[in-house]
């Protein structure tokens, strides 16, 4: 990627994109950050870039902001609906619009890269870390919406250079969905799903954001996917320490049953009925966090890209803490 060149990326105001954006900027280049009207920017505050406030669903507004781009981050989608409906929206239809917008503009465009998640193929069934050749057997609408966005984006392969970036479970500064855990941390209290030992892939934002950076400029990796993902999975209990240890705090651990958690999820779920925004709890995430092992194996992106988690679990664990004390989110 030449200095100055022109990078687009949807969803820049949000948790991820803003880190990317923050690495693109790094690398000198000519920033365009598509939000709606009604996004808060506060990750875009007295940065050098342009805004398009244009949605992902205007045609002639989004032919703008990619006229002349090289690179198109999409990372904007919708990670939680009230409506299954909202999930296909949200990922699929979306991203129909922003092929056709790249396609119209596709004489300087070098990579569409397409952030995508470990959701697609599902949890990891034997207790192996999935990988780019696993079966596809999401088990959530996300999972089933993500899948059928990859699917449309891979019919565009012969026209576009595309790649897919599947990214586990991510946390670091500016992360709100996480932010949960650390604040009840905080507070004395570990809570953990059921009683059997959980692996997760647990990666730091500023990982993730440089394994996408080098999938868009790595020639070889037109026309793949790749996990990005930390190099070794976690337990639970492993997380654990390692917070106890950053914060200084010994938490009373309590083990919550599958069974308590579907019921929880329930009620949620119900009173959901009644609330404008959707829950983060129902019945599909209950099926989702109470599954063994979510696991993913990032070796061909190693392998093929350079990409290496230079983050330790300790490391950003200790910085997003830091950012959330400064924050006076915990």
């Amino acid at each position: 990627m030449n200095d100055n060149s022109i990078a687009v990326v949807t969803g820049a105001n949000g948790f991820v994109g803003s880190h990317l954006v923050d690495l693109l900027l790094e690398k000198n280049h000519k920033v365009r950050c598509i939000t709606r009207k009604t996004s808060n920017l506060r990750w875009l505050e007295g940065k050098d870039v342009e805004i398009y406030d244009c949605g992902l669903l205007n045609k002639e507004e989004l032919n703008k902001a990619f006229c002349g781009a090289e690179y198109i981050y999409h990372v904007a989608g919708v990670v939680k609906s009230k409506k299954h409906a909202g999930y296909f929206q949200g990922n699929v239809n979306t991203t129909h619009v922003i092929l056709n917008a790249a396609l119209k503009n596709k004489e300087r465009l070098k990579r569409l890269l397409i952030v995508s998640s470990q959701t697609v193929t599902g949890p990891s069934l034997d207790g192996k870390p999935v990988n780019e050749e696993t079966q596809c057997m999401p088990i959530t609408t996300y999972g089933r919406s993500k899948l059928a966005q990859e699917e449309l984006v891979k019919s565009y392969r012969n026209n576009l250079p595309i790649t897919i970036c599947r990214a586990p479970a991510v946390y670091g500064e500016r992360d709100t969905e996480i932010l949960i855990f650390f604040k009840t941390f905080s507070k004395g209290l570990m809570t953990t799903i059921g009683f059997d030992k959980k692996l997760v892939s647990l990666l730091h934002v500023i990982d993730l954001v440089n394994g996408i950076y080098l999938a868009s400029i790595n020639e070889i990796a037109a026309g793949k996917t790749y996990f990005i993902s930390s190099e070794k999975p976690y337990s639970w209990e492993e997380v654990g320490k390692v917070t106890s240890k950053v914060m200084g705090k010994n938490p009373i651990k309590i083990k919550v049953p599958h069974a308590a958690v579907y019921s929880i999820a329930s009620i949620a779920e119900f009173f959901s009925i009644f609330k404008k925004d959707p829950t983060t709890l129902n019945i599909e995430k209950a099926r989702d966090i109470t599954r063994r092992a979510w696991i993913c194996d990032t070796s061909k992106a190693m392998k093929e890209l350079g990409y290496r988690q230079n983050i330790s679990l300790e490391e950003g664990i200790k910085r997003t803490v830091d950012w959330y004390k400064k924050m006076k989110w915990i």
